[in-house]
């Protein structure tokens, strides 16, 4: 079987993704040669990229739209790598002029020869790259521009960094990383072993979100929003395209409900592009997917309920991604769930069955929500219940 990145790929058919070429770094105080500036940085992204999304969540969270330039790249890569285009949500670059986004790599090191990826951070008064680390990026824009923005917001909190970096490694090696794994390997057995490991991650986070809202209780941190990006992909394409099969999220009534609550924050609609991430995914990975058909769904079912962003806080979307923001609950119009309320600090509201759902009534106005009760006696609402713990072995789950 040909490999997707044959510098990446083991002998034994796993795949092993190469490390970011380019780590500067910006600072508040520009002691690192980078000093933090409005309209100096030009951030190169793209839509499709679980990667780049987590830098294109951050900026927006920060409101560092204003701050920090944004292009995106067009969404089918070929051997030539990502390019500039004017196709659907691309665009030509403003700032460089460039074709392809190689020529930036080139243009910082004439002698790179790894592969070229997103994000990458731009400097235009060095005419070089800062930076293609998204982890490094989040952390840049999480607190170096921070005189340049009125958010206090801070994702990276110093009482909670310790066990921060805990989370996220195993949730990159086991999730982020881990549909990768599945998705490229070569030979079964690492295939197999890849989404083993991807599964036993996914029911240990299930389990972690059954007594806290968030990852780390009430607080949304850099965690959640990394787990987020591949969330909102897995059952789009990671399930099929890449064979993660075993469940989907839909069918995991925890992180269901996470993945709803976070996409349902200000601004967030507005960084997912599902038509980018189809394209993408099963156009230009043709070892996988050598017809380069897009499929049309995935469309929900009766055993999926709705709980909806007004379609005037959505972001625009071609006719044919309807249907998957209507899988995910994200269509119609619903009263959003008010983001004070915890199911710890609400007795149950009176409930009505419905088949196979059951939906919980408002209580003074504050939120209606709409579950499927896929999981039979196990549990109900994760936003207004306590679940029972399931079997995991993600960091802070019981045992």
């Amino acid at each position: 079987m040909r490999a997707q990145f044959p510098k990446e790929q083991t002998e034994e058919g796993e795949f092993k993704r190469q490390p970011d070429a380019f780590r500067g770094w910006v600072t508040a105080d520009g002691s690192s040669g980078y000093p933090a500036a409005s309209g100096r940085y030009h951030l190169y992204v793209s839509w499709a990229c679980p990667w780049a999304h987590r830098t294109i969540i951050v900026r927006k969270l920060k409101r560092l739209d204003g701050v920090i330039g944004i292009t995106a790249v067009d969404p089918i890569r070929d051997e030539r790598g990502w390019a500039f285009g004017t196709g659907p949500g691309g665009s030509v670059d403003p700032v460089n002029g460039f074709r392809f986004l190689s020529e930036a790599y080139t243009a910082t090191d004439p002698s790179y020869s790894g592969r070229v990826t997103v994000p990458v951070l731009w400097d235009t008064v060095t005419n070089r790259i800062v930076s293609n680390s998204d982890d490094d990026l989040m952390r840049m824009f999480n607190s170096a521009f921070n005189r340049f923005t009125d958010s206090t917001l801070d994702l990276y909190p110093e009482d909670l960094r310790e066990e921060i970096d805990r989370l996220n490694a195993f949730v990159y090696e086991h999730v982020n990383d881990g549909v990768y794994q599945a998705g490229f390997a070569t030979s079964q057995r690492a295939y197999e072993r890849a989404v083993a490991r991807l599964f036993d991650a996914l029911d240990g986070l299930e389990a972690r979100l059954s007594t806290r809202r968030y990852l780390f209780g009430s607080r949304i941190v850099e965690s959640d929003w990394r787990l987020f990006v591949t969330l909102i992909r897995f059952d789009v394409v990671y399930h099929g395209h890449f064979k993660c099969n075993i469940r989907r999220i839909v069918d995991y009534l925890n992180l269901f409900g996470y993945l709803r609550d976070l996409y349902q924050h200000e601004g967030i609609a507005d960084t997912v592009n599902f038509d980018h991430i189809k394209r993408h995914y099963y156009v230009t990975h043709d070892d996988i997917n050598p017809t380069r058909i897009v499929p049309v769904g995935p469309v929900p079912g009766p055993g999926v309920a709705t709980r909806a962003r007004a379609p005037s806080q959505l972001a625009p979307r071609s006719h044919r991604h309807r249907s998957v923001l209507a899988y995910f609950g994200f269509s119609g119009i619903l009263v959003p769930m008010s983001l004070a309320v915890t199911s710890r600090t609400l007795e149950d509201p009176p409930t009505r069955d419905h088949g196979s759902r059951r939906i919980k009534l408002p209580r003074e106005g504050e939120y209606r929500i709409e579950r499927s009760t896929v999981h039979g006696e196990r549990a109900e609402s994760r936003d207004v219940a306590v679940m029972a713990w399931n079997t995991g072995r993600c960091p802070g789950s019981p045992s």
